[in-house]
This record gives structure tokens, sequence and C-alpha cells, in this order.
């Protein structure tokens, strides 16, 4: 079974966590790709969405559900989203979209914040293949980067094949891509990280998640902080 059949049967599976009549959280890749065209394929199931992404937002207003303003809402029932990486403590790393600041809201605003992924994500503990991205105020950038090398981190500011100069967040900041070579403790980093002054989030999330659907070719795992069953 190729990945794309696994990410379609995940969020399929996503839908047995949706209570009718909700907002709901949804943020951006394949898979919620693929749970917004279930969604659209259950009328019964009634809901609004709240989306930190603007290809999701325009995928959900294409399928004819409703998207309603971040800002608008202070609770959500259920948040989805996909990860690049992460490990059996709930730690994940979310480093590709750049929109990790407005992830983290909706996740904070979520009763129950669900990574949707499948075996290629998740493993016993995160690794540094993949960088930690850093939303910062333009103006503190040689200063964080300098409290960066004093961490023994390596920075490179987000640049864009498809844009000339720097990257710019949907907040109107930079992204920075931090490399380590090694991390002992990637909850402490991640405090160490939001303390720099500039900095304004990381895509280090070591507190938000609350569970993890994980789909394999032949059934589902669902990892929570306190339980680890298998769905069936």
């Amino acid at each position: 079974m190729n990945t794309d059949t696994i990410k379609r049967r995940c969020a399929k599976k996503a839908l047995d966590f949706i209570a009718n009549d909700t907002i709901i959280g949804l943020g951006g890749g394949s898979t919620i790709s693929y749970l917004i065209e279930y969604l659209q394929s259950e009328p019964q199931l009634r809901v609004k969405i709240v989306t930190p992404s603007n290809t999701t937002r325009m995928l959900c207003i294409k399928n004819g559900l409703e998207v309603l303003p971040t800002s608008s809402i202070s609770s959500i029932s259920v948040a989805f989203d996909g990860c690049d990486e992460v490990d059996e403590q709930l730690y994940a790393l979310k480093s590709g979209g750049g929109i990790h600041t407005q992830e983290k809201l909706v996740a904070s605003m979520a009763e129950d914040y669900i990574l949707l992924v499948d075996e290629s994500k998740f493993v016993p503990s995160l690794t540094c293949k993949h960088p930690i991205v850093l939303e910062i105020f333009p103006e503190s950038l040689c200063y964080v980067e300098k409290m960066i090398w004093q961490l023994d981190g390596e920075t490179s500011i987000r640049k864009s094949a498809e844009k000339d100069g720097f990257t710019i967040s949907d907040n109107g900041n930079l992204l920075i891509d931090v490399h380590f070579n090694q991390v002992d403790n990637f909850a402490i980093l991640q405090q160490t990280l939001i303390n720099i002054c500039g900095v304004i989030e990381t895509s280090l999330f070591t507190k938000e998640v609350t569970k993890v659907l994980l789909a394999t070719e032949n059934d589902f795992q669902l990892i929570s902080k306190t339980t680890n069953e298998v769905i069936l």
C-alpha cells in the first residue's frame, strides 16, 4: 500500500473524532486535504472550520465548508494537523510550512490537537534531521543569531526560489531555520528559544499535541499522553 493510500485511510479515520455541530481546526498538508474531501462528502456532519493555512482555507471554501476567522474564536472542539516528525513523548516538529505561530494558536484553543501521520513520521525520539524554525521580529535578527550560536546552533534565514529576498511569514516577520547537531532535551530547548527576546514562536511543539493517529497498512494506533491503544 502506497503512502498516499495510507494518508487517505488516516484522514477518513479522523472523521470518528469529529462531533456534529462543532468548530474544528484544520492545519495544512495532503492528509488534511483528504480530510476536507471526506467532510464535503458527509453533509450530515455539520462543522465550521478554523485554519492557519491559506491553502486549506481556499480548499474548504471550494468544497462548500464554512471557514471562520480565527480571531473570532476562543475554543475549538478538535484540531487536526500533520507534521514533519513526532515522537513517543508527543513532541513534534512542524518546520515545512512556516505557519507554526498560528498553528500553535489553533492547537492551544483545541480541546484535542491530533496529528495525522503515517509510520514514516513517528520516531522514538525527535531527531535533528529537520530544522527548528523560529519566527522572529526582523529587527532582532542579529541578536537572535548571536544567541543561537551561543547554543551551538547554526542559523540560516529562510528564502524561496520563487521570491527575491527573504521569506516573510503571514505575520510579516522573518523565518530562521536553526540546525542543532544534538539535542538532549527538546522541552528545555523550546523554553530556552522562546525566552530569547525577538523570538515570537518556534516550530517545536512540546506541549500542544494531545493525540497522534498513526496509520499503518493494516490498522491504526491512537497514541496519547496517557494511553496507547490499537484501533482495528
